[in-house]
């Protein structure tokens, strides 16, 4: 096993390949840089858009912030500014709310280097009667929504328009799987992989009430890593909710920031 790379050095591995150089992640969008920010716009209006990396200071970042604003007002579309704890100026986030943005619930920015991961915690057990299959159609696609509905109390539309949108683009990108427990989706999870970066990022994995702390969460990311490491990955990227972190500390994941999504609605 190798030695593991500093916090401070895979941090900034992960800013500069998965922010600044990042590409689009979504069928049809692209990446725009402007006014100091990178963003990406989709290729609808109800498509996801946002501000994905900065690179401002509290000279520049008022204005930049309007002029995001701004752009995004002639395209009729709401938008979201990533914005991570260790980003420049230091009060961007508050500077975000006095512009009219709503902060969501932070993520803690959980990233592993593949050999330094738990082997012995990445195992894909799990309960009696249930299984994992990946998502390789349109009918599949339901059964997502239903999961993120069942999981998340909603989300399911928008999930299941991402799977159709990667099975219409490249079917051969499609990296999600459901956790089926007999006919009933309780759990799906996706992988996105980025060519050139070294990195896949993990999505999802929410799972419906009744089953959560039976391992169903703990298979889902070792069945994800398992096939991340097959296409020659180097680090897996997790934005992690505070339920999903004990599980990734364990398995040997680090915390190298925390991620907020703020929200502008018009």
């Amino acid at each position: 096993m190798t030695s593991p790379t500093t916090d401070k050095d895979l941090l900034a591995t992960f800013d500069l390949r998965m922010r600044a150089e990042a590409e689009p992640d979504e069928p049809g969008a692209r990446i725009e840089p402007a006014d100091g920010v990178l963003r990406q716009v989709g290729a609808l209006p109800t498509d996801w858009h946002g501000v994905i990396h900065s690179a401002l200071d509290a000279a520049t970042a008022d204005a930049a912030i309007q002029a995001q604003i701004a752009y995004f007002r002639t395209l009729g579309a709401d938008f979201e500014w990533k914005h991570y704890k260790h980003d420049e100026p230091a009060d961007l986030g508050e500077r975000l709310l006095a512009a009219g943005f709503q902060a969501d619930d932070p993520e803690t920015l959980f990233v592993a280097e593949i050999t330094q991961l738990s082997g012995a915690g990445l195992s894909e057990s799990l309960p009696e009667g249930v299984s994992l299959r990946p998502v390789t159609t349109e009918a599949d696609a339901d059964l997502v929504a239903e999961a993120a509905d069942a999981a998340f109390g909603g989300g399911g539309d928008r999930a299941r328009a991402r799977v159709l949108a990667r099975l219409a683009a490249d079917p051969e990108t499609v990296w999600t799987w459901l956790a089926m427990a007999g006919d009933r989706p309780v759990s799906a999870a996706r992988m996105l992989v980025h060519p050139g970066t070294g990195f896949a990022s993990l999505w999802g994995g929410g799972t419906a009430p009744e089953w959560r702390g039976r391992g169903i969460y703990r298979a889902l990311v070792a069945r994800r890593m398992r096939v991340a490491t097959e296409l020659g990955c180097q680090y897996l990227q997790v934005d992690a909710s505070d339920m999903s972190r004990p599980i990734l500390e364990r398995l040997g994941f680090r915390a190298l920031s925390v991620t907020t999504p703020y929200e502008y609605q018009f």
